[in-house]
């Protein structure tokens, strides 16, 4: 994956350069993944709102999880802008999310990512058998992006 990730940064670099080059700008495309982080407490929250931020896994102070960005996604997004941040995660924040503050969901029960067996037990039927997958699967938002994404629960 190292190998594709580093193609892909090289091939933006390249792009901005020509762009650049050439008298124009260039302007990358829209990301396919955003970290949302809730950054609002409970008080005073409408009951819209409220759904919203639980159907997104963000009941607590704090929490973030992955989301892939299509026109649902940004709508709800809109609805509950006062309540989170978000942005384009890049690979060394996904990485250090999944590796410092990983937990998997194994039989409904948060369990700390310290052994690959773990993945390759819940994520295995969907090709997904090691930490550099789920970064991977996350990262490309790959077909199995909402197994790997229900499978970690949401960062504290």
């Amino acid at each position: 994956y190292v190998k594709e990730y580093r193609q892909r940064e090289n091939q933006v670099i390249r792009m901005k350069r020509q762009a650049k080059n050439n008298g124009n700008y260039f302007i990358e495309d829209m990301p396919k993944v955003l970290l949302v982080v809730r950054v609002r407490g409970i008080m005073r929250v409408a009951p819209k709102t409220k759904k919203i931020l639980q159907l997104l896994r963000l009941r607590q102070l704090n929490n973030a999880t992955f989301m892939k960005v299509n026109f649902a996604t940004l709508t709800m997004l809109q609805y509950i802008e006062p309540y989170v941040t978000y942005g384009k995660p890049s690979l060394k924040t996904i990485n250090d999310l999944v590796y410092k503050r990983g937990f998997g969901k194994v039989n409904k029960q948060r369990i700390p990512l310290t052994q690959n067996s773990i993945i390759e037990e819940s994520l295995g039927k969907h090709g997904i058998i090691c930490m550099e997958d789920i970064i991977h699967e996350i990262l490309t938002v790959g077909p199995n992006f909402r197994a790997a994404n229900n499978f970690l629960f949401p960062f504290k």
